[in-house]
């Protein structure tokens, strides 16, 4: 198993810790010099907050955790294709690189509706690597929001 997939796997299991909050489904991971440094996952509904994605409770923990806004050395996993604002964030906190699972035809914006992060305009350019174990990824939202529907019946 490549680095990429294993850290994957990581954020997958953060994944399955908003699932059981019956949140949606998403999970990622900073890494830095090969450990896991930072996790999250999807916390805006128990929350009530738009901006607890899992994205950015990771960074926000990698920042307080390392004392420094400035994460020019650290990886972000994430199940799914940052948002905007997770994108964003990427960007701004200095992250070197933003590896995901599934593509999001949605709200994706490392890639699919938008490319933020490679985007020549802005002063940092994070790498972007995408559809690490995406078939597995997306079905975890798929099953998710299967199971939602069924439930309403």
């Amino acid at each position: 198993m490549d680095e990429y997939e294993r850290f994957m796997r990581v954020a997958m299991v953060e994944a399955g810790k908003a699932k059981e909050k019956q949140e949606v489904p998403i999970g990622a991971v900073i890494v830095r010099n090969g450990k896991v440094i930072a996790r999250g996952h999807n916390k805006k509904n128990r929350g009530n907050n738009a901006l607890l994605h899992a994205e950015m409770i990771a960074i926000n923990k990698a920042i307080e955790k390392l004392g420094d806004w400035r994460l020019t050395d650290c990886d972000l996993y994430v199940t799914l294709e940052p948002c905007p604002m997770c994108a964003g964030a990427c960007i701004n906190a200095r992250v070197r690189s933003v590896i995901f699972g599934a593509y999001d035809p949605k709200a994706g914006c490392c890639g699919t509706l938008y490319n933020l992060p490679e985007d020549t305009r802005f002063n940092h350019r994070p790498k972007v690597v995408g559809g690490i174990l995406e078939d597995e990824c997306g079905k975890i939202l798929s099953d998710f929001f299967k199971s939602l529907r069924k439930n309403k019946e």
